[in-house]
């Protein structure tokens, strides 16, 4: 857990100690001015500029950084064609001795089709870090691809609980039940549910019986 900063939002970073410390940035969004390490990969979910902040990218890359997105997210980043890899949903993948997958993620709940398409091929991403397995769900609804992940034990999983563009806190209680990781984050609420936040908070802790839910103090 010491490993993974959360930064607001869908915003984190994860150190993977046992491969040389290297950086990991998924989705950074309004970092904070005094984070100074440079990404060895940043993953990006989707093109929404909260989760493809081209400042945020500019922050954090150096010259070795690659960037892993969808192909539609790296179309719009003036960086070499070599710092770019594409993705698609449902493979596997190793960059730079890192291993990954991604994962759907899309909305199916009728009033939000048009916020994160299926056919978009948007993703969230499960990374191999520290001999353990962290999901990052991306923008996305309780998707019938998620009740295939508990079979794959995994360690953390960071769910996006504000509704209005993916799951609210009910629909992310029943993902997370679904899921049965060691420990669900809650992320992509805050600026969303403001006031509500912390009942949201208390809620998906009531509601979750398969994982424990942790609450990671956000990073300003």
């Amino acid at each position: 857990m010491e490993n993974i900063k959360w930064f607001g939002h869908a915003s984190f970073s994860i150190v993977d100690a046992l491969n040389g410390n290297k950086i990991y940035f998924i989705d950074p969004y309004e970092l904070p001015a005094n984070v100074v390490d440079k990404a060895d990969l940043i993953f990006v979910t989707h093109a929404h500029h909260d989760h493809l902040s081209l400042g945020d990218i500019d922050h954090i890359i150096k010259p070795e950084t690659t960037i892993i997105a969808t192909p539609d997210s790296l179309s719009t980043l003036k960086i070499p064609e070599e710092q770019k890899f594409p993705v698609v949903p449902n493979k596997e993948y190793e960059v730079n001795g890192t291993k990954f997958e991604t994962v759907p993620a899309y909305n199916t709940n009728p009033e939000k089709l048009n916020f994160h398409p299926k056919s978009n091929n948007w993703v969230g991403y499960i990374l191999f870090v520290n001999n353990q397995k962290i999901y990052h769900a991306g923008d996305t609804d309780f998707i019938p691809e998620m009740r295939n992940l508990a079979s794959k034990k995994l360690d953390f999983a960071c769910l996006p609980m504000g509704g209005t563009y993916t799951m609210d806190v009910e629909e992310t209680i029943e993902a997370a039940n679904a899921i049965a990781a060691k420990v669900t984050i809650p992320m992509h609420y805050r600026r969303l549910l403001g006031d509500r936040s912390n009942e949201a908070e208390e809620k998906i802790k009531a509601g979750v019986t398969s994982s424990k839910v942790v609450i990671l103090e956000e990073l300003k």
